[in-house]
């Protein structure tokens, strides 16, 4: 890749290459993003800085400080303004507070298999109809009465990418609502949160951050939700709500705030900074030209993937069990249901395409 970005300590322009390479040093062939992606070096020293800060007795409020650098920069990311984000912890939790918000016999439409986390606070409600199809007829399957479509934006297990243009028609030609997930997307595929009622999204994967921290995004008027989640953070002055019920919330999105995770949050500021500096289109395009190398040679060997064009997770049917294998080898994939997923990111190059072909050669 020859695309040039702003580097964040020579003050000119740098290569996409030569940024990535002064941020990721693998020990391994990485092709496991998917699962979770790796730490920038920024965000390494991050960490370790603000564990100092606990080990010396040192005032915090720099932590807290993060947090609001990590909502914005997400926020920038997903094309909002950073009083429509929500600062949390998973994406199950964030789902929950959405599914708290749905009356008793509401109908949500979801895809076929979709990650557990987008589906399940909605089936433990116990008096929601929650209807699945395939991913590829979720959009023709809104009907009238359908509340909310729930859905991820990629699918986790093999990469096909949800038909999120028509699913937007459909809900909006049906009155429903739609909560987009786009854990698997955000940091390589362009994310338009402001097309969708809820978005939400973990930041352990393609945004580079460490465990523990995940973003939603709402309406202006917070589109129904109650802050059923809500503790003394959730407040309009955080510090004045420590002690009894929370007299009055955040005006903001902030009201369905989780208490932080320091720690983390003061990793992924530096992590979500390099994706701005690197540019998601920059990414999705070295991100798309490492996954079609790999499609390219799996047809060469005989291996054809489950179709998901323009993905960066390529998933390939019965070569799962070949998983423990290239591990042994350096090489970290995964193994879902029998297939074996790749996942091709920002620090992987033709090398890493080239290696594991090489192993599942005959």
């Amino acid at each position: 890749m020859d695309e040039e970005v702003l580097g964040p300590h020579s003050g000119g322009m740098e290569t996409f290459e030569s940024l990535v390479r002064a941020e990721f040093a693998p020990k391994n062939t990485y092709l496991n993003t998917a699962s979770s992606g790796l730490l920038p070096a920024r965000t390494v020293a991050a960490l370790a800085r603000a564990a100092l800060l606990r080990a010396e007795g040192r005032a915090l409020d720099p932590l807290f400080d993060d947090v609001e650098a990590a909502r914005a920069a997400f926020a920038r990311l997903a094309g909002v303004p950073a009083g429509r984000v929500a600062a949390g912890a998973s994406v199950a939790a964030h789902t929950g507070v959405v599914a708290a918000s749905l009356p008793p016999g509401a109908e949500v439409l979801t895809a076929e298999d979709d990650f557990t986390s987008v589906l399940n606070p909605f089936h433990v409600r116990g008096d929601l109809k929650v209807r699945a199809v395939p991913l590829e007829r979720l959009a023709e399957s809104v009907r009238p009465g359908t509340a909310l479509v729930a859905v991820s934006a990629v699918q986790s297990a093999d990469g096909r990418i949800a038909d999120l243009p028509a699913l937007r028609e459909a809900a909006r030609d049906h009155g429903a609502r739609t909560y987009v997930d786009f854990s698997q997307a955000a940091g390589w595929l362009p994310m338009e949160a402001d097309t969708y009622d809820f978005t939400v999204c973990t930041t352990f994967k393609w945004l580079l951050g460490p465990h523990g921290a995940a973003f939603l995004v709402v309406p202006e008027d917070f589109g129904g939700l109650t802050p059923v989640l809500a503790g003394w953070t959730a407040g309009e002055n955080p510090w004045d709500s420590c002690y009894g019920p929370v007299t009055e919330l955040a005006g903001s999105a902030r009201r369905f705030d989780l208490t932080p995770a320091l720690f983390t949050y003061a990793g992924l500021r530096h992590s979500l900074a390099l994706v701005e500096e690197l540019g998601v289109a920059a990414v999705h395009a070295h991100d798309l030209a490492l996954a079609d190398r790999f499609r390219a040679g799996l047809a060469a060997l005989g291996h054809e993937p489950v179709p998901a064009p323009g993905s960066a997770i390529v998933s390939v049917p019965g070569l799962g069990a070949r998983q423990p294998e290239l591990s042994a080898a350096g090489i970290q994939v995964s193994d879902r249901a029998g297939h074996l997923r790749v996942a091709f990111h920002l620090y992987n190059t033709a090398a890493d395409v080239d290696r594991v072909l090489d192993a599942l050669s005959p």
